[in-house]
């Protein structure tokens, strides 16, 4: 192998995992360009986030949107999946990141990914009205074609627990506010609203807006992607699933499954029946 070879060599090797986020060398360390040492102590963990992802900082209304869109998201208690998951994982011995693995990955289409959904959903509404049409309108026909695609929950409308979500009338009073400062356009609001509407047309009943509605919101208000919204709702609910795990290891109880040992679970198999006889030629 030639100097020109070896060169070529090292410098596919330099680009193997080329990234635009960290440049790191002995004693240096730069995020997005920026020094760590003049980060820290400077930018709010919102910001950091934001630059991390967005390559700038966000504004201070941007930032504090985005904080708070993170906050109600912790946790939902140990019937959450997710948060269950994590105190069960402790009881059988995991160490806590263990846990939180454990917790995390059920954070799929069905547990976790209605904020992702919900922001699909306001983005094809958004498309389907264009600048000038009728965001109700453009609801009403999105909503119809996921119909008749087989789509028979709404994500980020109606709780399962909640008749109305505590959640979202503060978070829409703080894009409200956001919206006043020119932080964001209020958009993806009035989408949300005219979702709620279309829906209480179609059903005839009101179909509250939950919290991965209006999570969806400002996820989408702030132009953050939809696969993002649902690793943001991630980040928030791992501190959640963090506090619970932490608790149940201080609880110290070993192998607790989903409920106590002491409530029987339903079984639906055969009843008691005896084995038949079997000859020495019958397969085992």
């Amino acid at each position: 192998m030639n100097d020109k070879q070896s060169a070529e060599l090292v410098q596919a090797a330099s680009d193997w995992w080329s990234t635009s986020i960290i440049d790191i060398h002995p004693g240096k360390i730069a995020i997005r360009g920026y020094p760590i040492e003049q980060l820290i102590g400077q930018v709010r963990f919102p910001e950091m986030i934001w630059l991390m992802l967005r390559g700038e900082l966000p504004s201070r209304a941007q930032s504090d949107l985005l904080e708070a869109a993170l906050v109600p998201g912790v946790d939902h208690g140990p019937h959450a999946p997710s948060i269950a998951i994590s105190r069960m994982a402790v009881s059988c011995g995991l160490p806590v990141n263990g846990a939180m693995a454990s917790a995390i990955n059920v954070l799929d289409d069905v547990h976790g990914g209605a904020g992702q959904q919900c922001m699909e959903l306001y983005r094809a509404i958004d498309a389907e009205a264009g600048p000038a049409g009728d965001l109700q309108l453009a609801a009403s026909a999105v909503l119809a074609r996921w119909r008749e695609a087989g789509v028979k929950i709404v994500p980020g409308f109606g709780h399962r627990f909640h008749p109305i979500d505590p959640r979202t009338a503060p978070l829409f009073a703080l894009v409200a506010k956001a919206v006043q400062a020119s932080a964001v356009s209020g958009r993806y609001a009035a989408i949300g609203h005219a979702v709620e509407a279309a829906l209480g047309a179609a059903k005839g009943r009101h179909i509250p807006m939950n919290i991965d509605g209006i999570t969806a919101v400002i996820f989408c208000e702030l132009g953050f992607e939809p696969e993002l919204g649902r690793g943001l709702f991630i980040l928030s609910r791992s501190v959640g699933i963090l506090a619970h795990a932490w608790e149940q290891k201080q609880q110290g109880a070993r192998i607790k499954g989903p409920m106590p040992k002491e409530i029987d679970y339903t079984y639906t198999g055969p009843g008691r029946r005896d084995l038949p006889p079997r000859s020495d030629s019958s397969p085992h």
